[in-house]
């Protein structure tokens, strides 16, 4: 699949709702108005098999064009092509549809507005001017500034809001005809601090090391590329309920860099604490300090990729490495396949090819 980078710059309001990638949640904008829109994919990411779930103003848009849609579905090689598709679909659909608009009566907003007095006007930094979009911010107990977009139809309050948040989680709202925004701002308290102990360790990650990518991680990032030193980097991914628990790891660098810290991993793995941080855990198990942004250049220890010569392409940094010990030369994954399926002394067994390192030729 395509970067998540690609798709948030496509779909800045789709947002993934597990570690998987197999679900997304969010919002699809075209002509300056937000469907909400969620995309589930099946394990093996075949977007063939995926499916689609929409707000019911959505759906009838995009009725006569279901066929079409099925068919993009099918030829798309990814999700963010798909997307791409979808916002252009959206677009010829939005211009031959009549206005499928329903007037929201008097009630609605003499009701919007007396929740938002009871809830606190400092607490809504934002309000669209019909009074359909509303962001509520919150802070939790670490003082982290967190923001809530509600999306709200015009049958609010008999149906809730689309809510739309930046976790590494699901954010399912439990509501009655009776509710509130008081009642949603309320649970969204709840799982801010259902959540502190995930935010916690990555802050003192993102604070205490170098954090290659991404590069500027969103509170529902549950990935991080941490730099160990010359070219040298481990990927953790972390369970967002289990943050103090030993995450999945992956060493990226030269093989006989990489081979004695996958044995030191290996070797102190009954050592983990859960009751000490995240970080200091892997510090101790790797027998390593991370050396800090602060106090390093990025010359110290991360190359431009030998072959496009530039250190980010779409957002990713060279992550493999030639394995010659005199060598090192890192290169982006797509570049160094390119290189090698273009040359003729190159071989391919499955999805794996091999080849010479453009640089040392080993």
């Amino acid at each position: 699949m395509a970067g998540a980078g690609a798709l948030l710059r496509q779909c800045p309001l789709l947002l993934p709702q597990d570690r998987d990638g197999t679900a997304y949640e969010g919002f699809v904008t075209a002509q300056g108005k937000d469907f909400h829109i969620r995309i589930l994919l099946p394990m093996d990411l075949q977007l063939k098999n995926a499916r689609i779930e929409c707000s019911w103003h959505l759906k009838k848009i995009l009725h006569q064009y279901r066929h079409i849609l099925k068919q993009r579905l099918h030829s798309c090689p990814d999700l963010v092509s798909f997307m791409v598709e979808l916002k252009t679909l959206l677009e010829i659909a939005l211009k031959n549809t009549p206005d499928l608009h329903i007037p929201r009566p008097p009630e609605y907003y003499s009701c919007l507005v007396r929740d938002i007095e009871i809830l606190g006007w400092d607490k809504v930094p934002y309000v669209d001017a019909g009074l359909s979009t509303v962001k509520l911010k919150a802070e939790d107990s670490c003082g982290r500034q967190h923001l809530i977009t509600l999306k709200l139809n015009a049958k609010y309050p008999t149906e809730p809001p689309d809510c739309l948040v930046d976790f590494p989680v699901q954010f399912a709202v439990s509501w009655m005809p009776q509710n509130s925004l008081t009642d949603i701002y309320n649970q969204f308290l709840v799982a801010l601090e259902s959540l502190k102990e995930f935010w916690d360790a990555m802050d003192e990650i993102d604070g205490k090391t170098w954090v290659l990518e991404p590069e500027n991680p969103t509170r529902s990032a549950t990935t991080r590329r941490i730099a160990i030193g010359n070219n040298v980097s481990v990927n953790i991914d972390v369970d967002p309920w289990h943050p103090n628990m030993l995450p999945e790891c992956y060493f990226l660098g030269a093989e006989h860099v990489v081979n004695p810290l996958r044995m030191k991993l290996n070797n102190n793995m009954h050592l983990w604490d859960p009751e000490i941080s995240l970080l200091q855990n892997l510090k101790d198990l790797l027998e390593i300090d991370f050396p800090p942004r602060a106090v390093l250049e990025k010359s110290d220890f991360a190359k431009d990729c030998g072959i496009c010569y530039a250190y980010r392409l779409d957002g990713s940094t060279p992550d493999h490495v030639c394995n010659e010990p005199r060598c090192g030369q890192p290169f982006h994954q797509a570049c160094l396949y390119e290189w090698l399926q273009g040359l003729p002394s190159s071989r391919q067994s499955f999805n794996v090819i091999f080849g010479a390192c453009p640089y040392c030729n080993k």
